[in-house]
C-alpha cells in the first residue's frame, strides 16, 4: 500500500509533526510513503503566498523528510517530493530551487488559474458559471501534464463549473482524452471524498474509467490521523470500485 500526497504543518493549513505521519503509516501497513508539501514557487514582486512553504523553507524540509528515510529505513519507504502548481513562467526557476536540495517526484496540482500572486480569487474550486473558467484550467493542466515532470496529476477534478452539464461532459472529455495519451496516473482525492468536497466528482471518474485512465489513490493528508482513517478510506475504496475502477497499487516515481 502507497500514499504520495502528505502535507506538513509548513504549508500553514496542515497540522502534525513530520514524524507523526510515518508512525502512522507503518502502523497502518503503508509500504511507501511520500511527503510532498506545497512547493515554494518564487514569485516576483514579493509576494508571499499563504498556502504554501516559503522558500527558505526547503531546505529544512527537505532535511527533515530525509532523515525520517535514514531513522525507519527497512520498516517504510519514505519519498520527499513536492505538490506544485503549473506556473509556466516560474517553473525553471521553482525547480532549480528545490534541485539543491534533492526530491524524488513532483506532483501536479492545478488550484489557481493563471498565477495565484496575480489573482488569489482564482481558486479553482470555487464554484463558476463561466466556461472560459473551465477552459483556462483545463489548459493550463494539459500543459503541466505534458511537461513530463510529475508523477501524477492531483484531483483533476477540482474545477468546480455549475452551469451547463452538457458543456462540461464536452470539457471533461477533451481533458481526459488528453491525458489518457500521455497515460499520466489521475488522484481520487480522499481529502475531497472525507470533507465532503465536489469532489471526487463521480461523473468524472465515470468518464475516467471510459477513457481507461490509470487512476491512483492519494489521502492528500493534512494531519496525521488522517492515515488511520480506515474506515471511510475503505467506503471511497468501495465508490471507486463501483464505478468498476481498480487503482493502480504501484507506481513509477517520475524524477
Amino acid at each position: 500500500m502507497f500514499n504520495l500526497h502528505t502535507h506538513t504543518k509548513r504549508c500553514h493549513h496542515a497540522q502534525g509533526e513530520d514524524e507523526e505521519y510515518v508512525l502512522k503509516a507503518i502502523e497502518n501497513g503503508y509500504e511507501l510513503f511520500g511527503f510532498s508539501d506545497h512547493a515554494p514557487h518564487i514569485f516576483p514582486n514579493g509576494y508571499i503566498s499563504t498556502c504554501r512553504m516559503l522558500p527558505e523553507e526547503a531546505r529544512e524540509y527537505a532535511k527533515s523528510i530525509n532523515t525520517l528515510k535514514e531513522k525507519y529505513s527497512g520498516k517504510i519507504d519514505i519519498k520527499l517530493g513536492y505538490e506544485m502548481e503549473w506556473y509556466p513562467e516560474l517553473i525553471e526557476k521553482d525547480i532549480a530551487h528545490l534541485k539543491q536540495f534533492g526530491f524524488d517526484y513532483l506532483l501536479l496540482a492545478q488550484h489557481f488559474t493563471d498565477n495565484e500572486y496575480e489573482d488569489f480569487a482564482s481558486y479553482c474550486g470555487h464554484p463558476t458559471n463561466d466556461i472560459e473558467v473551465v477552459d483556462k484550467y483545463i489548459e493550463q493542466l494539459l500543459e503541466g501534464a505534458r511537461s513530463g515532470l510529475f508523477t501524477y496529476v492531483c484531483h483533476p477534478d477540482l474545477i468546480f463549473y455549475k452551469k451547463d452539464k452538457a458543456v462540461f461532459r464536452e470539457k471533461t472529455d477533451y481533458m481526459l482524452t488528453e491525458l489518457k495519451k500521455l497515460d499520466i496516473p489521475l488522484e481520487y482525492n480522499f481529502y475531497g471524498y472525507f470533507d465532503n468536497r465536489h469532489y471526487p466528482n463521480k461523473e468524472f471518474w465515470k468518464m475516467a474509467k471510459e477513457k481507461g485512465c490509470r487512476v491512483v489513490i492519494g489521502l492528500d493528508a493534512h494531519n496525521p490521523k488522517v492515515v488511520e482513517d480506515k474506515k471511510r478510506l475503505d467506503k471511497m475504496k468501495e465508490e471507486i470500485a463501483s464505478f468498476g475502477i481498480t487503482p493502480i497499487e504501484a507506481i513509477e516515481l517520475v524524477k
